[in-house]
């Protein structure tokens, strides 16, 4: 992934959205330390260190939502830009104590919305494909599902032979 690849959607640290108390705020650069602790308590969905470093370096460099409540760091969402067009969740995690209360709903709409003003068509997100069975990967395939993502690819050797990929798109709503 080359440098660009994050400068398409430029987030603003100023922009944030309160709602039932979850405030969002937009990070250029330099969410690292919050991603690191956030995937920190998700060990069934990160537990691979070698990947969990990916994903610190890529939050470290490019635009981040942070979820918060009362004042912690409950939700992360990266994204990584590989053309005008498009978009990629790159990783997304909320505090386990936190799941199921349309926190990760509240960050994609968000981002979504700022997409959709910096006219990107299309948000891809990867996942572990179904094809490894995995009861939290089940329930990630049905919140991307049900917020109107669609499966468009599987690659059986993009992380390795025994965690198959699933690419699932989502056109960007026009607001």
């Amino acid at each position: 992934m080359s440098a660009s690849a994050c400068s398409t959607w430029a987030a603003r640290p100023t922009d944030i959205v309160t709602d039932v108390g979850v405030q969002l705020r937009d990070q250029p650069v330099g969410s690292g330390f919050i991603c690191r602790r956030i995937l920190g308590t998700l060990p069934t969905w990160f537990g691979i260190q070698e990947s969990v470093e990916d994903y610190v370096a890529v939050a470290d460099r490019c635009p981040t939502v942070i979820a918060s409540l009362d004042g912690e760091d409950i939700g992360v969402l990266t994204l990584v830009h590989h053309s005008p067009y498009a978009s990629e969740v790159y990783v997304m995690g909320v505090l386990p104590d936190h799941h199921r209360r349309g926190i990760g709903r509240k960050m994609l709409k968000h981002v979504e919305g700022s997409l959709a003003r910096a006219r990107v068509e299309f948000l891809q997100v990867k996942t572990l494909s179904a094809k490894h069975p995995d009861e939290g990967y089940e329930k990630t395939r049905a919140f991307y599902l049900a917020y109107g993502f669609r499966p468009l690819e599987e690659f059986p050797t993009l992380w390795s032979p025994e965690s198959p990929a699933l690419q699932l798109i989502k056109a960007v709503a026009r607001w």
